[in-house]
This record gives C-alpha cells, structure tokens and sequence, in this order.
C-alpha cells in the first residue's frame, strides 16, 4: 500500500469507484441478454473481488445469478522466468488457485482486471482461459485503461480512462485487499 505522502493524487475515491463499476455491470447486462450462457471470470489479485462486485450488481438488477470464476495467469505470463539450475533470476509471482467452476464451451467469458496496460496480463490470461476450455467469446472489462499498449488488445468495458505518463502508475486499492476503495496516481517505482 502506497503511504499517503507518496500518492500525486486521487483519480477515484470510494463513491466514484462505486459508481464506475455498477455502470460496468448495467453495461454486461445490456450486451449479453443471455446470462445464463456469460461468465464473470476475475483475474488474480484485484480483477477477482472486481468480478464479485458485478456478479453481486447483476444479480441485483436481474435477479439471475451468473457464473463466476477465478484465473491466475502466473504460468502464463511472458515476464517469469527461471534458470536451468538455481533460482529465479527476478523476483516471482505467487500462485493462486484457478477455479472455473462451469464449462467453458458456449460461454461468453468476460475477463475482469483492475488496470489495463501494455496488454500482456491479458494475453496471458486468454492463453490460461484456454488451458481449460474454448469459449465462444471472450470480452474484457476493467476498472482502468491508462493506455500504452503494447499488444492489439481493446477493453469491452471500460471504466475510466485515464492517460498517463511511463513516469507514473494507477494503483487500484479495493476494500477486500487494501482495506479502502479507491484509485490513485502515483510515481512509478524508482521514480
């Protein structure tokens, strides 16, 4: 967690985070009128409790429940890497269960992350999804697209965008991880 001090400043607080993403969830609903053939599928760490909150929202304005899943991408990721003997030679990411809990086949999966990117963590997520089964679509939402891609890869559902520079980062803090709920704008490490 980034000390208030370090912060540049506030993008979204509480109230505004709320509100971004229960427009996110009226949207999932408005494109996918067959619910019971659309899951919520939330990339680790944040993307997870951001797809419990549209599964609660949905469920709230439909009274469907939709089908909700867990992904972790470590394996996947194109920044791991390992020697052939000894450690690693950067620091590694932790492994978290991957829990799709419905078949794949049919489904609209829509991918839920909190900051997109250079695009990487995406790809990567595709690639896991497909470890376990072939969707018939896969969409993508996420709270923030701060720009800079690196890949041809385009959010479905967008809460904010918020251009930034490579000197800077978006860090989502949510109250199931962080204790708080907001967005902020901070220097980049080393920065």
């Amino acid at each position: 967690m980034v000390a208030p001090a370090q912060a540049k400043h506030v993008l979204l607080d509480g109230e505004g985070l709320r509100r971004t993403v229960v427009r996110i969830a009226h949207e999932i609903v408005e494109r996918n009128p067959e619910l019971e053939r659309t899951a919520l599928v939330g990339i680790h760490t944040r993307g997870v409790p951001l797809a419990q909150r549209l599964r609660r929202l949905i469920e709230e304005f439909t009274d469907r429940e939709i089908a909700l899943g867990t992904l972790d991408i470590t394996f996947h990721r194109d920044d791991v890497h390992a020697r052939d003997r000894g450690g690693p030679l950067h620091p590694q990411p932790v492994v978290r269960a991957t829990r799709l809990d419905f078949p794949l086949e049919g489904m609209t999966c829509v991918l839920c992350d909190d900051v997109l990117y250079t695009g990487r963590t995406i790809r990567a997520a595709i690639d896991a999804l497909f470890d376990y089964g072939r969707p018939a679509r896969v969409q993508l939402a996420v709270l923030v697209d701060r720009g800079h891609r690196e890949l041809p890869i385009r959010p479905d559902y967008v809460g904010k965008n918020l251009p930034t520079s490579h000197d800077e980062r978006v860090q989502v803090q949510l109250v199931e991880i962080d204790e708080v709920d907001r967005v902020l704008l901070v220097p980049a490490p080393g920065k």
